[in-house]
């Protein structure tokens, strides 16, 4: 993963102490999606006039309220930002409150616009418009969290999720209109829309032990 023009000491500080937390969420939320939410994060920051050692925080911290759970787990890890002492070592106090305002409006469910830049950017980092990531992380999270669900069930819970958040009608929003995401989501749109593809992906990644 490149971190060019991010200060070596935060990386080395939040590999150490924060990705490791991720290892312990559901597996839908663990370190390989942190470091893709880095990623796409700095490469976006690169086509802009941004700080990049605030932008990698802020991906780097932007699900750790998981550690609460998912109902408000972008307040929890905004909570989590500012109070982190160690974060003064790189960043001003003003800068740490755009920071936690970032991570609390990263939730693709958020009824209203980030707040900053900063906000966008990883609000629009932490969507992976991939039909094949997008299925299979949606499957983990069933399992994850409705184990008690019969294989079918977990189909229907996995295809009324697509459809209210990826769909034509549902409610993610990207936040900019060059990204590769704009494209990755019209396919995502035709793949929704055949039922016989979701069903046959679904197949795919579902281990045999829901049945």
């Amino acid at each position: 993963m490149s971190k060019v023009n991010v200060n070596p000491a935060l990386v080395e500080y939040i590999e150490r102490e924060i990705l490791p937390r991720y290892d312990h969420f559901d597996q839908a939320h663990q370190r390989d999606h942190v470091t893709m939410v880095i990623q796409q994060s700095l490469d976006i920051a690169s086509r802009l006039d941004v700080n990049t050692d605030m932008v990698y925080a802020i991906a780097a911290y932007h699900d750790t309220g998981l550690c609460e759970g998912r109902e408000h787990h972008h307040e929890v890890s905004a909570q989590i930002i500012k109070a982190d002492q160690n974060l003064r070592q790189w960043f001003t106090e003003e800068q740490i409150l755009v920071m936690s305002d970032a991570a609390e409006d990263h939730r693709a469910s958020a009824k209203q616009a980030p707040r900053t830049i900063y906000g966008r950017i990883v609000a629009e980092a932490d969507r992976f418009i991939d039909p094949d990531t997008i299925v299979r992380r949606t499957i983990q999270y069933g399992m994850d969290h409705y184990p008690e669900l019969s294989r079918e069930e977990q189909y229907q819970r996995m295809l009324t999720h697509l459809k209210e958040k990826y769909g034509r009608n549902g409610y993610l929003k990207l936040w900019f209109p060059d990204s590769p995401n704009a494209v990755r989501l019209e396919r995502l749109h035709d793949m929704i829309d055949d039922e016989q593809a979701v069903r046959q992906l679904f197949e795919q990644y579902t281990p045999d032990k829901t049945n």
